[in-house]
C-alpha cells in the first residue's frame, strides 16, 4: 500500500507557508535516484540539506495527479518538538500521520458558545465547487462584481488533507483575495479547523464574518469514470448543508472545451450527478453566457437541472480580465486559462452571481 523510501536531502528549492519543498537523493540498490519531496513543516519540522528523511513515494511512482512529489513522512535524526496540548479533535484519523487541532466547534474552543447557539448563516450565498481550481476564478468573479466582498473558502476533505499543500491558498491570502479558510471534516490547517461542512459553514459565517462562502475539496480529486464513484459528489452534499442552514445555495458547473474525456466535455456529469441526484434542496445554477455552438451546448445539457433548480444566465463581460489579474496562476487538470477558458469563465460567473445578491 505504501511505497517507503529513505534517504538524504541535497536541497531545499522553495518553500510557502507550513510547507518546504525538497530534492533528496533516494538509498537505491541499483543507483541513486532523486526524488523531489514535500515536507509539512508543522508535521514533520522542515528539513535541511543533509538531514536524513524518510519518504512515501506511493503517488509519485504512480504517476497520480497533483503536485508530482513523494511525501517527507519523518526527518527521524531531528524531530520537532511536541506541540502545546490545546485541542482535542483528531484529523486524518487512525493513520500514521493523525494530527490533533483545536476544532472552532469543540468545548474547548472560544467559538463554542457562538457555534453552540448558531443554527443558520442568515441566506449568506454559498458557493459550491467541484475541484479546487475553481476557487480562485470564483473569486475574481466575486471581485469584478463587488470588490472587497469578504470571502471564505470552506475547504472539503475530497481532496487533500492539508490545507498548506495549496500554493493557490498562500498566494491568495497574503494578496487578500481571500478572508480565511475553514478546513472541515478529516481537512486540517485551516485559519479554523471544523467537524463538518456544516459547522465550517457557521463558523465561515459567525467567526470569519464572511459575506459569501466557497465551498470546495483540497486540491486534487478522485474520480474513478462510473456515475457515482468521484470525490465531488460532496457538491450535492454541500448545496443541501447550505440549503438547511438558511443560506442561499449558489453551484459552479464544472465546464470543459478542452477535456480529452467524453464524459466531462461540456458539462461535466460530475456536475449533473452532484446537483441534478445528490442535491435535494434547489440552488442557483449558473450558465455563463458563452458564445457559439459551445455555449449553446452547454444551456442545453444543463437543462435537466432546471427540473431541481433555477438556471441563471450571467454575463461574462470582463472576467477574462479578472482571471488574468489574479495573483496566483490558473490551472486545472493541468490546463491553463488560455487552453480551457469555459471552465474558469463559468467559475467566475457563479461568483459574480453570488457577490450580485448581496
Amino acid at each position: 500500500m505504501i511505497r517507503w523510501r529513505a534517504g538524504e536531502v541535497t536541497a531545499v528549492l522553495r518553500s510557502w507557508p507550513g510547507a518546504v519543498e525538497i530534492e533528496a537523493v533516494l538509498d537505491e540498490a541499483d543507483g541513486e535516484h532523486t526524488r523531489r519531496a514535500l515536507a509539512y513543516t508543522g508535521l514533520v519540522g522542515c528539513p535541511e540539506p543533509g538531514d536524513r528523511v524518510l519518504l512515501n513515494t506511493t503517488a509519485l511512482e504512480m504517476g497520480l495527479g497533483t503536485g508530482g512529489y513523494a511525501m517527507v513522512v519523518a526527518v527521524p535524526d531531528r524531530l520537532p518538538p511536541d506541540p502545546d496540548d490545546s485541542g482535542h479533535l483528531v484529523k486524518a484519523r487512525y493513520t500514521s500521520s493523525q494530527v490533533t487541532v483545536l476544532g472552532a466547534d469543540e468545548q474547548d474552543s472560544p467559538h463554542h458558545a457562538a457555534l453552540r447557539d448558531a443554527h443558520e448563516v442568515g441566506g449568506m450565498p454559498v458557493v459550491t465547487a467541484d475541484l479546487h481550481s475553481a476557487l480562485p476564478a470564483v473569486l475574481a468573479g466575486v471581485e469584478a462584481e463587488r470588490p472587497g466582498t469578504r470571502v471564505v473558502y470552506v475547504m472539503l476533505d475530497g481532496g487533500a488533507l492539508p490545507a498548506v499543500f495549496s500554493r493557490s491558498l498562500a498566494g491568495l491570502r497574503s494578496s487578500g483575495r481571500l478572508a480565511a479558510t475553514v478546513t472541515a471534516g478529516q481537512a486540517f490547517g485551516g485559519d479554523l479547523e471544523t467537524v463538518t461542512v456544516h459547522t465550517g459553514l457557521l463558523a465561515a459565517r459567525h467567526v470569519l464574518d464572511a459575506e459569501i462562502a466557497v465551498v470546495a475539496q483540497g486540491p486534487g480529486n478522485l474520480g474513478t469514470g462510473t456515475p457515482w464513484g468521484f470525490s465531488g459528489v460532496s457538491c450535492g452534499e454541500a448545496v443541501n448543508a447550505a440549503a438547511v442552514l438558511e443560506g442561499r445555495p449558489v453551484a459552479s458547473l464544472r465546464v470543459s472545451e478542452a477535456d480529452g474525456r467524453e464524459r466531462h466535455r461540456g458539462v461535466s456529469h460530475h456536475s449533473i450527478t452532484a446537483y441534478g441526484r445528490v442535491a435535494l434542496a434547489p440552488a442557483d445554477v449558473v450558465l455563463p453566457r458563452l458564445a457559439g455552438a459551445f455555449g449553446e451546448r452547454v444551456r442545453t445539457e444543463a437543462a435537466v437541472l432546471g427540473e431541481r433548480h433555477r438556471l441563471v444566465e450571467v454575463a461574462i463581460d470582463g472576467l477574462d480580465t479578472a482571471l488574468r489579474e489574479l495573483p496566483v496562476p490558473l490551472s486545472s487538470m493541468g490546463r491553463t486559462l488560455d487552453e480551457d477558458g469555459a471552465y474558469f469563465l463559468t467559475a467566475a460567473a457563479a461568483g459574480r452571481h453570488a457577490a450580485a445578491l448581496l
